[in-house]
């Protein structure tokens, strides 16, 4: 109950009436506290978000979801990865999945479109517009960059890899470099124990260390959100 209903109350009933039992358990009804909502976080994204090749319990938003809890945050993560999405499958879903009233989204896509030589322009408009769509929903978001192999050139590379902190800045996100940061090296060789029989898609022990990495950022995140 609010303050101006409180006020109310007691300039109609007067003060011995707020003596009576009605009145009063209504007042000690309105004074107990009420727990708060948990945020709503997606993590919207690919295969790395939907937990590929892994046990239920041991993908990316699972474990995300723990190590959130532990960190004392009242949160409840949503899994909105697609395995094979691309840029574009992430825009023509978007709108969607932002149907549902979430308070902050983790956007990491990409991969797929350098996995399929799609031109850095048209990943740069899908990620525009997914960004635009958060916008709309009035939706936090913290967008996780990717960086091309040197075997699609130089200025492929410098075009793909300018996407993300160039759209952060222009939307004001939060900005993560890449999914992949809490590995101890960005050499394929020295990490493949973290990684599955692919070398594409980390198992649960690089699943931890990416989540590790990208926790403090989306604890970051859920702040901005509140």
């Amino acid at each position: 109950m609010s303050i101006s209903l409180y006020l109310r109350v007691f300039l109609t009933y007067g003060a011995k009436r707020l003596r009576s039992k009605g009145l009063v358990a209504l007042l000690a009804l309105a004074a107990m506290p009420v727990s708060a909502e948990p945020l709503k976080l997606v993590a919207f994204g690919d295969s790395l978000t939907q937990g590929y090749g892994l046990a239920q319990g041991d993908g990316f938003v699972p474990q995300l979801q723990r190590w959130l809890d532990e960190a004392g945050q009242e949160v409840q993560v949503t899994n909105a990865g697609v395995s094979g999405d691309t840029t574009a499958g992430g825009l023509s879903r978007a709108a969607w999945t932002l149907s549902e009233p979430f308070d902050a989204m983790i956007l990491s896509l990409g991969g797929n479109d350098l996995l399929r030589g799609t031109v850095p322009e048209v990943t740069r408009a899908n990620i525009d517009g997914i960004l635009r769509e958060t916008q709309k929903a009035g939706v936090k978001v913290l967008l996780v960059g990717m960086q091309a192999p040197g075997n699609y050139g130089p200025e492929f590379a410098a075009a793909f890899d300018a996407i993300w902190p160039e759209l952060s800045a222009q939307y004001g996100t939060l900005y993560a470099p890449s999914f992949f940061d809490g590995l101890p090296s960005s050499d394929p060789v020295a990490v493949r124990d973290l990684f599955q029989s692919d070398g594409i898609h980390p198992n649960a022990a690089g699943v931890a260390l990416i989540v590790e990495g990208l926790g403090p950022q989306v604890v970051e995140l859920l702040k901005a959100a509140k």
